[in-house]
């Protein structure tokens, strides 16, 4: 099921110049599993509900000795209280003592766990001694104080906590160039015996910090989106809507002769219905509205080099849109001394652009870092009825929602393998991202393994040599794991005839959002770090409430084990 232009829309989007794509933040993926071991779970079962008052007593006792076994072997006491002059900081033997410190507060964390747990033990066989009329419990529950589902919850997480205890111990032995985070606990590997679901998903916060959006009677914000492809102009389309409610403001869409034809790949009545009013309109409707006055009254940038993003390719555009600008000024002209774009908040911006004029514009705000965590949380920072505001029109989620049923199934990986213009943009960061096709499939299979899932849907823009060869090499147990690509369009099949008869087939940008939502119904998510393709992907899935605790960059964590020398 592959094509020959390798899923062309994904690379068209993926276009962007070279400085245009951001880098992440990063976080250390699980360490690889070095075994695997089985419990049966219908025994355990079956043992733990025959005499279970009598025999959980022993089970936690042997806990108990496990402990001081760790404590014994694993914790040097002279070493730990030694003078601290005789060690200099920032030294191997330092980092050594600050990690053995952390494992023995870890271990006195798990021994308080433990005695508290044989506490509630203790507390269930006194309660039924003391009635001896009553009849003894029924199996499947210890007592209406400990249940089995609670001794289960309670002994995992001794696991994980042992697990923390090794990653202190083992953390002042890693290699200087990795960076040394903490994994998810519920994507630890060791659990995958234990009928543990570790890549569930995660859960969306019951609260979320969101203001109203309300804007004044004719007042409006202009969006301006001049960086990079289709990706950067969603990430500063959605900035400008926080700016937008900000400033209190409707937000005018730019012109297709201008930008993109945003009404192609998003919903834009469903931006209105979640909020309850009108809050963003088309540039049509605002040049029916104007007629022949239509004139942007303050153009202040919040960037500062170049001015809000504009060469005089797109001024040329604006004024052939018969659009009339004032002086073009700029907010923080300090800021274009500054390499890295100066972190603001929201009393930043209604200084500055809050106005009573008309029309307002702010010049491109891809690169803007305001509030970025609440910005990136679930939903984004607005208050609205919606799983998340901005999203791939009607047709193109009943399409990817075809596509799922016809080729993927329920239980599937999405894989954004961003390839083109990759290797001389991750070659050039501190920490490659390109990685060795065998590399990147050894990186692909762990998490297959943790998801247990049948087949992988690949977006990609790599060439068939590549995607060939990867495909080749994701095996698991003696299995090929498929890479399944969109196919050319086809009369024969019917999953995507509602793109074409709506005249959306063949469009690069409409095939490109369709890629993304395909990704976003995932159950695990592997993308390409560094890449506004994947962010995208991530924003949604954020939002629908689709992603998982396995989902991660391809590699996270790693280095490329083979570097090409620069130019």
């Amino acid at each position: 099921m592959e094509r020959n232009h390798s899923s062309a829309s994904s690379s068209e989007d993926e276009e962007e110049d070279l400085h245009a794509l951001i880098p992440q933040n990063e976080t250390k993926p699980p360490p690889r599993r070095l075994a695997s071991f089985e419990i049966d779970t219908n025994a355990l079962k079956s043992r733990l509900s025959r005499g279970f008052s009598g025999s959980r007593r022993y089970l936690i006792a042997l806990l108990l000795p496990v402990v001081l076994i760790l404590v014994y072997f694993f914790v040097d006491f002279g070493h730990l209280f030694r003078a601290v002059s005789a060690i200099r900081p920032d030294t191997p033997a330092d980092l050594m003592r600050e990690s053995e410190l952390h494992a023995l507060y870890l271990l006195r964390n798990q021994q308080e766990s433990l005695l508290r747990l044989w506490n509630r033990t203790l507390v269930a066989d006194q309660a039924r001694s003391g009635n001896p009329s009553l009849s003894p419990s029924p199996p499947p529950t210890l007592h209406s104080s400990l249940s089995l589902e609670d001794f289960k919850s309670a002994v995992l997480n001794q696991i994980r906590l042992n697990k923390e205890i090794q990653k202190a111990l083992l953390s002042s032995h890693r290699a200087g160039n990795e960076s040394v985070k903490s994994q998810d606990d519920n994507a630890d590997p060791d659990l995958y015996g234990f009928g543990v679901d570790v890549c569930k998903k995660v859960e969306r916060p019951v609260e979320r910090r969101a203001i109203e959006w309300r804007p004044r009677k004719d007042r409006y914000l202009f969006a301006v989106c001049t960086s990079g492809q289709m990706s950067n102009h969603l990430i500063c389309l959605e900035k400008h809507m926080f700016f937008a409610a900000l400033l209190e403001r409707t937000l005018i869409l730019p012109s297709p002769k201008f930008d993109f034809q945003y009404d192609r790949v998003l919903n834009i009545n469903h931006i209105n219905e979640c909020f309850g009013r009108k809050v963003v309109m088309t540039f049509d409707e605002f040049s029916e509205m104007k007629k022949k006055s239509m004139r942007i009254d303050r153009f202040i940038c919040y960037m500062a080099s170049p001015s809000c993003y504009l060469d005089d390719e797109h001024l040329k555009k604006l004024k052939n849109l018969g659009i009339s600008l004032g002086k073009i000024d700029v907010a923080w002209p300090e800021d274009a001394k500054l390499k890295e774009p100066k972190k603001r908040v929201a009393g930043d911006v209604t200084g500055k652009f809050l106005s009573n004029d008309e029309v307002v514009a702010v010049g491109d705000l891809f690169y803007a870092n305001v509030e970025e965590d609440w910005v990136m949380q679930p939903g984004g920072p607005l208050a609205h009825k919606c799983k998340t505001a901005l999203q791939p029109s009607r047709l193109i989620l009943l399409t990817a929602q075809r596509f799922v049923q016809t080729f993927l199934g329920g239980n599937f990986i999405a894989l954004h393998f961003r390839r083109h213009g990759f290797l001389k943009f991750c070659n050039a960061k501190a920490e490659s991202c390109f990685y060795p096709i065998p590399q990147a499939a050894e990186c692909i299979v762990r998490v297959v393994e943790k998801a247990n899932a049948p087949a992988i849907y690949l977006s990609t823009d790599a060439a068939d040599s590549e995607t060939n060869l990867l495909q080749s090499m994701v095996v698991l147990n003696d299995k090929t794991i498929p890479l399944i690509k969109r196919p050319d369009h086809t009369s024969v099949e019917k999953w995507d005839a509602l793109l074409y008869r709506n005249h959306l087939g063949g469009d690069s940008q409409v095939e490109a959002m369709l890629d993304k939502t395909i990704c976003a119904l995932s159950n695990v998510f592997i993308g390409s770090s560094g890449s506004t393709f994947t962010d995208d992907i991530s924003r949604l899935r954020r939002g629908w409430g689709s992603a998982s605790h396995c989902d991660e960059y391809l590699c996270q964590g790693e280095r490329p084990n083979f570097i090409a020398e620069q130019e």
